[in-house]
């Protein structure tokens, strides 16, 4: 397996992760004091300004379905360094730029790269590392999106009273290739995660289609009003695309990103609520008062009145990471919302240039991004299952992109208009803001209480396991529907899941073995729960590259000779075949070369007519095999025989024993 000096280091692979987002996201925020300079050097319009702003956005939405899509057909942590390649040439193109198309251009560029790289990258961090390293993952997730937010308006100040743009984009340039630097020394090859998933060209058009015609619309208000036929035709005819886009996902047999899963459980629907909600109330509390501030303020000052966000999303991403792992997670959202209600009230009391009310709004902002959106994308995360977190954190970015960054100019656009007077038309924006904050905490809380949600503490080793979601989220208005609200009872006793296996017939037992202890261990503790002196076949399922298994001598194999790994799974599928004639079973052993592992597995069983699969689950920790999912969850759901789960432990240990015995029912 080819690997960089630094993989699976935690903190190479963190800073790897925050010098990614960081510099488009910062840019982001940064921008707009710049926007004057930009234009007179380059010979830009304000609408041309406005359209490559609104490209570069679509892009950042577009790309989060692109990544999704690339990591199920080709080699993961190769796409992710191409991403930081692209991200790199995205940088130097935008802040070399001798002319408009070529600053559009390399904008759009970041965008996409860095969405790419929030998808490609994030959700292995999450759960590649253990689960002591989940706090710290909490905190700089929270400020790599909101930090650098947050930091944004003070650096484009400080840009902009040089009266300059190039040493700022060159800085970034810097940071990118920084990343990229870091994405090549931790690097830690992984396969594609399905390669038998469909391509899904649709959804991808739809993105594409629907988030650039949103976008562009909205952009066109720089100079077009809201009625007029170029703005309302793409932006409505973009969030139409987008909604089809959902309801496509939700029907598709297999679909790309798990939309019916988010959209029948009440959590989920709740955390994207109240990210939705906060994304698109926050617009109000910064972009719209900076425009008022600047009419009393030099850029560097605004900059400066916005500077205790940055310290308010450093105190929030801290208590994030306490109670990530407490019940206490479910309320942070909830009080995020309160503190942006009120940052946007004390916004409003700050205008037109109250500089103390001011300071005071911009730390309660900080505070309420940090409690909201980051938090409810965990919240909605751990409600499923980890191999889906990648998805989840796609549909979040993809939505929250545009309640975002399209709601902005929008929101700018009737504040000039509701009244000639900037403050007036400011303030009645403010308002909707504000409302926009209630709404999102009313909805939350509507959506726990008609659905018997409840808040719940974390089962974190569960859920980096791969083998269930953090905590039970009951369906969507569950008490409307007159369904339960709590986990159903297991469908079978012990005495039952006893009898299915010792009934097991004459047919072959399979025992999964990838060379690992705790594979060795199920094969030996099998005895305990099956009958002795059967036949069984021990299978290792193996692909070039990746390997799969643990080779029983590592230093005879080369990863990149896909007849070396097959004579080392060989040998190693027969060591596992001499452990299971040692506890007594007559065992022969197989090889089978399949991606992803659990198709391998089934295939073997189906191939050799098994009665019963045999599995020892255990925690992954590298990439490979998070982002491949739970093995022992996609055996569950694909077998057609019983499947025995044999967890560590030692032996006699009834609570063990009598779980092993009802994992046996998973695919009854």
């Amino acid at each position: 397996m080819r690997q960089g000096p630094l993989a699976g280091r935690y903190a190479a692979v963190a800073a790897m992760v925050t010098l990614a987002l960081i510099p488009y996201l910062a840019l982001s925020a940064a921008l707009d004091p710049l926007v004057p300079i930009i234009s007179e050097q380059l010979h830009m319009s304000a609408q041309t300004m406005a359209i490559s702003s609104g490209l570069g956005n679509a892009a950042y939405a577009v790309g989060t379905v692109l990544a999704v899509q690339f990591a199920q057909h080709l080699p993961q942590r190769r796409m992710l360094v191409g991403y930081a390649v692209l991200l790199v040439l995205g940088s130097v193109t935008v802040a070399a730029a001798p002319n408009a198309p070529a600053f559009v251009i390399g904008h759009v560029l970041q965008g996409l790269a860095t969405s790419m790289l929030l998808i490609a990258a994030a959700p292995p961090l999450t759960i590649g590392f253990p689960r002591d390293k989940l706090r710290n993952t909490a905190v700089i997730m929270n400020m790599c999106v909101f930090g650098a937010v947050a930091l944004g308006p003070f650096i484009g100040g400080v840009q902009a009273e040089a009266h300059a743009w190039r040493p700022l984009f060159w800085i970034v340039a810097a940071v990118a290739l920084a990343a990229l630097v870091l994405a090549v020394l931790t690097f830690d090859d992984a396969p594609p995660a399905d390669r038998d998933a469909p391509r899904d060209l649709p959804a991808i058009v739809l993105a594409t289609v629907g988030c650039t015609a949103a976008f562009v619309g909205a952009a066109q208000l720089t100079s077009h009003e809201l009625s007029d036929l170029a703005v309302t035709a793409p932006m409505l005819g973009g969030l139409l695309l987008i909604v089809a886009l959902i309801v496509y996902q939700y029907r598709a047999a297999r679909p790309l990103l798990t939309i019916r899963t988010m959209l029948t459980s009440a959590i989920p629907v709740a955390g994207v609520g109240v990210a939705l909600f906060a994304a698109a109330a926050s617009v109000a509390a910064t972009a719209l008062t900076a425009a008022v501030f600047l009419q009393s303020f030099s850029p560097v000052q605004v900059g400066l009145l916005y500077l205790p966000e940055l310290g308010g999303a450093i105190v929030m991403a801290v208590v994030f990471g306490f109670v990530i792992s407490r019940r206490a997670m479910h309320y942070l959202p909830l009080v995020g919302m309160a503190l942006l209600a009120a940052g946007i009230l004390v916004f409003r009391l700050s205008l037109p240039a109250n500089h103390s009310l001011a300071l005071l709004g911009s730390a309660l902002t900080g505070l309420a991004l940090g409690a909201t959106v980051a938090p409810a994308l965990f919240v909605a995360g751990f409600s499923l299952q980890s191999n889906s977190l990648q998805r989840v954190f796609a549909i979040i970015e993809l939505l929250r992109a545009v309640a975002a960054f399209m709601v902005a100019p929008i929101f700018a656009h009737l504040a000039t208009r509701i009244s000639d007077d900037l403050v007036a038309g400011t303030g009645v924006a403010l308002w909707v803001g504000f409302g926009l904050a209630v709404g999102g905490a009313v909805f939350g809380v509507a959506v726990y209480a008609l659905s018997g949600a409840r808040p719940q503490t974390p089962d974190l080793d569960e859920f980096l396991d791969g083998d269930s979601p953090a905590w039970h989220s009951p369906p969507l208005l569950a008490r409307l529907r007159g369904l339960p609200t709590t986990p159903g009872p297991r469908p079978v006793s012990s005495s039952a899941a006893t009898r299915v296996l010792t009934d097991v017939g004459d047919r072959p037992i399979l025992f999964a073995y990838d060379g690992t202890d705790l594979a060795a261990a199920a094969i030996s503790r099998a005895v305990e729960h099956l009958p002795p002196h059967r036949d069984a076949v021990v299978v290792c399922v193996w692909q070039p590259v990746d390997v799969g298994f643990r080779p029983v001598d590592a230093d005879r194999v080369d990863a990149d000779r896909a007849g070396d790994v097959r004579s080392a799974a060989e040998r190693t599928a027969a060591q596992g075949a001499s452990l299971a004639q040692a506890a007594g079973w007559r065992a022969c052993s197989v090889a089978v070369e399949a991606t992803p592992t659990w198709k391998g597995i089934v295939s073997a069983a189906a191939h050799h007519g098994a009665s019963l699969i045999v599995l020892g689950p255990h925690r992954r920790s590298g990439l490979v095999g998070h982002l491949q999912g739970s093995v022992t969850a996609a055996v569950i759901a694909h077998a057609e025989v019983p499947v025995l789960v044999v967890p560590a432990g030692a032996r006699g240990h009834e609570p063990m024993a009598e779980r092993a015995e009802l994992s046996a029912l998973g695919s009854v």
